[in-house]
């Protein structure tokens, strides 16, 4: 009996994903708030830029290092913002901590396109929504909303 619990729990690997990710924001030319998406090739979907934690680096040096490999933008925190959880492809639960960004360096025109990401977009809030392929995105967008836009 004690083999077949050891075995389960082998089994139920439940390591913990831990990622991290920015919602880039900016002000545009009449005022109006944009965000910026990114759409990965691999997945064929719309999303903020975000990826796992390298092994010891903490969650706001992964957010500002994910942005800035995913759009060629250095950016600045400006608060974070409630994590989301979900289960990935594979099944295994994650928890990607976000944080509000405002770039200071960079332009996404320069951006290379890569096998990761193969565009790199400013769009307005709604457009966004429309945009983003997933609800968890979708929601930490809404929280967005009712933010000073800095």
């Amino acid at each position: 009996m004690a083999g077949t619990q050891t075995l389960q729990a082998a089994e139920l690997d439940v390591t913990l994903i831990r990622a991290a990710g920015g919602l880039v924001t900016r002000l545009d030319a009449v005022g109006d708030r944009q965000v910026l998406v990114v759409h990965r090739s691999r997945y064929n979907d719309w999303s903020f830029p975000k990826g796992k934690l390298d092994e010891g680096e903490g969650f706001e040096d992964a957010a500002l290092r994910e942005v800035a490999e995913e759009t060629g933008l250095t950016c600045r925190l400006d608060g974070e913002l409630a994590p989301t959880r979900y289960r990935d492809s594979a099944g295994r639960p994650k928890i990607v901590r976000y944080w509000l960004m405002i770039p200071i360096e960079g332009d996404i025109g320069d951006f290379v396109y890569n096998t990761e990401i193969d565009d790199v977009r400013w769009v307005q809030v709604e457009a966004a929504r429309a945009l983003l392929s997933y609800q968890h995105d979708r929601d930490l967008l809404a929280g967005l909303q009712n933010a000073d836009p800095g």
